[in-house]
């Protein structure tokens, strides 16, 4: 086919495409589509070999297209001189182009379609809804064998996704959430600090609290091949960034892994973070280091102070965290992940002086902390041993914390600085009744000074990751519609050792205690020594 002819083709199927539309994105979607169709045909043409077979074929055609033509003629004698002269004009052949040209004239055309897309509103955001409601059977034996319980929270927790690419380069992604529980909630007063955490800015979106919506994620991503003329891809991204549902958690959440590592940390927050790939530079598989840096808290005043958005002496300094991650093999099959942070400035409740009648008075900052994580990841054991190995998923973490406490200030129960631990086990495998089901089994243990920063882990008894003691996981998530709807069994116990492991990093909330000390001691009836949450969830993503 003749090259100005393909043009002539190309463009009346992009425009002529999904013309019964019923808006004008859907056509430009169905332009472009056809437009990239075009442009892979053309890709293969410029990829076939060239030699001489298809000029002899289209000779032959041509003289077989000929002599019909003198067949034609004979029969036609008699027709009009007009009809011959419009025969003749349509036979005339059309200017050759090459295919480079012709290429070149499509991505012209692309380019149109791109401007016009912009000028009519098709640059637009595209939504995607997520929508999960749960039932929780909770459970809680405290450290004076008396019994907590709920038999029915009912929950409904729905994101909207919402993402946009202006280019290859840059694009936006954002999240809003909501989260409650069924109705309206009831809490009661039974801790010193009632409901004053229920909306923190690390949790807010993660613990069902009221019927707002509120922004999850939302931050700019820039992505490009090379950094400063070198074969090093990178990318960098600020806003409030996508911090939960991190590495080896996202396994039971059924979710994308999000940058961190879950062992260590899984909150909200705001920051910015820039990654280089080194696997093109250095030939290892998956090489990468990502730097991130975040703000938990700000100190500024209020808008209508004597000095609007001020630092104030009297206010709580600044939570800064800045951390590394640094990948140094993943083929797919085996990888090894390491994570080191440092956050400063960290926060405890401030309690009245008098121990007697405790009140709660706010913040307080009590030191710093930094954290190491390792994790080793075999996505499919052994070398096609069979499929249901190959389909399985196995990971160990091991993870370590280090206070800093301020000078005459204490942290996790201790005013000098302390290491904990913590090791966490998990596997995953096909559920055997459809292709992607998942059945999954996890254990962690953590020392008694052990801190991680996981106050967002979707666990309603509390995170499991965080636990100073022993916990233990089962779930079985299955697909119902395709990868549409989805359901999900769940049962997770933990069994604690010490006290405090879902407080904050003083010595008020997150006092590390022996619980079988206090078991005889007034605050044992406030005091979890074991809890179990046995969750079921109906999942809708599109």
């Amino acid at each position: 086919m003749n090259k100005p002819l393909l043009i002539s083709l190309a463009a009346a199927a992009i425009l002529g495409s999904n013309a019964q539309a019923l808006t004008m994105e859907e056509r430009f979607d169905a332009m472009e589509a056809e437009l990239n169709q075009l442009k892979s045909e053309l890709t293969a043409i410029k990829a076939a070999p060239e030699d001489d077979e298809p000029e002899e074929e289209s000779e032959e055609i041509a003289a077989a297209d000929e002599s019909d033509d003198e067949e034609t003629d004979d029969e036609d004698e008699d027709d009009s001189d007009e009809e011959e002269e419009e025969e003749e004009e349509e036979e005339e052949p059309l200017p050759e182009l090459t295919l480079d040209e012709t290429i070149e004239e499509l991505v012209c055309l692309q380019e149109d379609i791109d401007a016009l897309n912009r000028a009519t509103g098709g640059n637009h955001l595209k939504l995607g809804v997520d929508f999960r409601t749960s039932y929780d059977n909770i459970q809680y034996t405290m450290a004076d064998g008396s019994k907590q319980k709920n038999d029915a929270l009912l929950t409904n927790r729905l994101w909207i996704n919402m993402n946009w690419a202006y280019n290859d380069n840059i694009s936006f992604t954002g999240q809003l959430a909501y989260n409650k529980a069924y109705g309206a909630r009831s809490s009661g007063q039974n801790y010193p600090f009632g409901d004053a955490f229920e909306d923190f800015d690390w949790i807010v979106n993660e613990n069902p609290y009221d019927d707002s919506i509120r922004v999850r994620t939302a931050y700019f991503f820039y992505r490009n091949n090379t950094f400063l003329g070198t074969n090093v891809p990178w990318t960098f991204s600020v806003g409030r960034r996508s911090s939960t549902n991190g590495h080896l958690i996202n396994l039971r959440e059924n979710d994308p892994a999000n940058s961190p590592m879950g062992h260590a940390i899984n909150v909200e927050f705001d920051g910015l973070s820039a990654k280089f790939s080194f696997d093109k530079l250095t030939g290892i598989d998956g090489m990468y280091v990502k730097f991130c840096a975040g703000r938990g808290l700000s100190n500024a005043e209020v808008k209508f102070s004597s000095a609007p958005y001020a630092t104030s002496e009297e206010s709580i300094p600044d939570i800064d965290l800045g951390g590394l991650i640094f990948v140094p093999y993943n083929d797919g099959q085996y990888a090894l992940n390491t994570q080191y942070y440092y956050a400063a400035n960290l926060i405890d409740a401030n309690l009245g002086t008098d121990p007697m009648a405790p009140q709660f008075m706010g913040m307080e900052t009590v030191g710093n902390m930094s954290s190491f994580t390792t994790n080793f990841i075999v996505n499919g054991i052994g070398n096609e041993w069979s499929e249901y190995l190959d389909d399985t998923v196995f990971f160990l973490s091991g993870a370590w914390s280090v206070t800093d406490p301020d000078a005459g200030k204490s942290m996790l129960g201790s005013a000098e600085s302390e290491t904990g631990y913590s090791y966490w086990v998990g596997l995953q495998t096909p559920s055997l009744f459809t292709e992607d089901g998942r059945w999954g089994f996890e254990y962690n243990h953590g020392s008694e000074y052990w801190r991680s920063i996981t106050y967002a882990e979707d666990t309603m008894i509390g995170s499991k990751i965080a636990a100073r003691g022993n916990a233990y996981e089962a779930y079985f998530t299955e697909p119902l519609i395709d990868d549409v709807f989805s359901l999900q069994l769940r049962y997770t116990y933990i069994d604690y050792d010490y006290t405090g492991s879902n407080g904050f990093f003083g010595s008020t909330t997150g006092a590390s205690m022996k619980i079988s000390d206090i078991a005889n001691t007034p605050m044992a009836a406030q005091v979890v020594d074991k809890a179990q949450d046995f969750r079921a969830y109906l999942r809708y993503r599109y």
